[in-house]
């Protein structure tokens, strides 16, 4: 059982906070970045593939305005025996309260960019388990609203798994009905929530030549990672301009990760900082992954080399209290309610291609992973919200009413692996904040707001006849 009373102090809030954007105060870097993850930032215009190029537009007052929800704040959160426990806030924006923010913008911008350039027309078109969805229709609603282009230019479409509905958000597009029209939801009724990746790859390779014949629309699939990495590499730009690695405590970075796209990204801005000499391989930080036992795949791969479930521990269920444990493998959790949870929707992704990427970096720099059970998180909630309520990333009493559990399985990763001596003493922890929120933090979108769908042909019937 995890040690809920290890001694921790909370920090002085006060005075440890930083804030920036990480958008526009790294606009001027953000070409470097491009340039060392593309080949070639011109456009594509096969309508199977299409991509609207790497370009960006020009930071004036507009689009100032319209990056402003790029927020990040960094806080120190408490005093740990090993070291320092601190957040890099990624949710800041109110409209999402998700990272996937700063990556939509970003998308959304490039988007805006080749509009204006050419005049062309631009559906994106995402699968999303709903934070990616939620973010770009936000980034689509506030380049419209902030007079970038107009309704009838940049469109977006999103197919979230049905199971995901709550997390959906009205308001918005979903809050005009020219608006709503033009930018449908769609709600997947299949067996697995990863469903929505192939019938969405489906849909484009049958019907975007369909639709720019139909129209002149260009069909953007943006399920890239390059299109988020490039983004989240501004995290190390704003890690090293307030809290530097070179003056600071070995460090380790945790993340709730489906495909770890944000600490791929982070890495990203550290390569730009060690070739330009702001910093030195020898402090980069070392990575914690951390998932739940719906798709626990990244730490497998990075314990066992695979993807097999058959790896994971026995449970044995314990009839006095109803609840599974075991003892034999520190990175799994010692107690769960259900081996088969889903702890949260969002991390959907099964065998995700990334891993080796993050298997490669954590067998460079350090790390480990960490699965984590809802019966643990709630374990540690009393502590996780103790933290927080003295920042502005407050929880509810209540766990029941959290929607997105994001924060909480970091922090309590962080917690289970010093507790099971899986971080090495003096080692200062950054956890990534990349989503937290509540029932009463958002407008649900109502089920009569979205169009059911089971295959590609359903898709391109909602899409192609949506404006």
């Amino acid at each position: 059982m995890p040690n809920t009373n290890m001694p921790v102090a909370a920090a002085d809030q006060t005075a440890n906070a930083a804030t920036g954007n990480l958008l526009a105060d790294y606009y001027d870097r953000l070409p470097d970045v491009i340039a060392s993850c593309v080949d070639d930032v011109a456009p594509v215009k096969d309508p199977a593939a299409f991509s609207p190029g790497f370009l960006l537009p020009e930071l004036d007052a507009s689009v100032r305005e319209y990056l402003a929800p790029a927020q990040a704040r960094w806080w120190h959160l408490a005093d740990h025996p090993t070291g320092r426990i601190m957040l890099l806030d990624l949710t800041r924006n109110p409209a999402t309260q998700t990272t996937k923010t700063i990556a939509s913008l970003l998308i959304v911008a490039r988007a805006v960019e080749y509009i204006r350039r050419t005049g062309e027309p631009i559906m994106i078109f995402s699968p999303t388990s709903a934070n990616k969805g939620t973010a770009l229709r936000d980034a689509v609603y506030r380049a419209i609203t902030c007079g970038l282009v107009d309704a009838t230019s940049l469109r977006v479409a999103i197919l979230a798994p049905e199971g995901c509905q709550a997390k959906l958000r009205g308001g918005g597009l979903a809050g005009d009905e020219t608006l709503h029209a033009l930018n449908p939801v769609l709600l997947h009724s299949g067996e697995r929530p990863e469903d929505v990746k192939a019938v969405g790859r489906d849909f484009v390779s049958g019907y975007a030549a369909a639709l720019h014949r139909r129209s002149g629309t260009h069909l953007w699939f943006s399920l890239e990672l390059r299109n988020y990495l490039i983004a989240d590499a501004a995290r190390a730009f704003f890690e090293h301009d307030v809290d530097p690695t070179p003056a600071a405590a070995p460090r380790l970075h945790a993340h709730s990760v489906s495909s770890a796209f944000g600490l791929l990204g982070y890495n990203a801005g550290r390569d730009l900082l060690e070739a330009t000499g702001q910093a030195s391989p020898a402090d980069r930080p070392a990575f914690l992954l951390v998932q739940h036992l719906g798709t626990p795949d990244m730490v497998l791969s990075l314990r066992y080399g695979d993807f097999d479930r058959d790896r994971m521990p026995a449970y044995t269920l314990d009839l006095a209290t109803g609840l599974h444990t075991q003892s034999t493998e520190a990175r799994f959790p010692a107690v769960t309610e259900d081996p088969n949870e889903v702890l949260d929707p969002t991390f959907y992704t099964h065998r995700p291609v990334t891993s080796p990427a993050m298997n490669d970096l954590i067998a460079r720099f350090g790390g480990d992973g960490i699965v984590v059970s809802r019966h643990e998180c709630l374990q540690r909630y009393p502590l996780v919200r103790s933290w927080l309520d003295s920042t502005d990333r407050t929880m509810p009493a209540d766990p029941a009413h959290l929607r997105e559990w994001s924060l909480v399985m970091a922090l309590t990763g962080v917690l289970n692996a010093l507790d099971r001596g899986l971080v090495p003493a003096g080692r200062d922890v950054l956890v990534h904040g990349t989503g937290t929120y509540a029932d009463g933090d958002y407008p649900p979108l109502g089920r009569e707001r979205t169009a059911p769908v089971r295959t590609a042909a359903d898709v391109a019937s909602v899409v192609l006849g949506s404006g």
